[in-house]
């Protein structure tokens, strides 16, 4: 059970092309965020679609995955872990954000064109 104490899996569509960086010692780092909808029925019976917007980041080979195969709009599945992190902006107020770090990733639907 172990294995199930910090696990994400989620499908979406990328919400910008990916942003990668590269570190010292020639790491891979990629930042980009995907939407993910959930359609229901209010209680007028109208359809409603709910987006929600992850922030994700990957290292090494799955970096640079995503930057050489996808971009804005491409649809993934991808399973990773929730990371959290705080920091102090300018202003001095206390900011919190979460991450998913992508440890898998499937490209669904097509291939992206170059």
């Amino acid at each position: 059970m172990n294995a199930l104490r910090n696990k994400v899996q989620l499908i979406g569509n990328l919400g910008m092309d990916p942003e990668i960086k590269e570190l010292e010692g020639g790491k891979k780092l990629a930042k980009v965020s995907i939407a993910t909808n959930e359609t229901y029925k209010n209680t007028k019976g109208e359809k409603v679609t709910d987006t929600q917007w992850h922030n994700l980041i990957a290292w090494g080979k799955t970096a640079e995955i995503m930057g050489k195969y996808l971009k804005k709009g491409s649809e993934v599945a991808v399973e990773g872990k929730l990371i959290n992190k705080n920091y102090t902006g300018k202003d001095g107020v206390k900011r919190y954000s979460t991450e998913v770090q992508v440890n898998e990733l499937l490209i669904l639907g097509k291939k992206s064109s170059e």
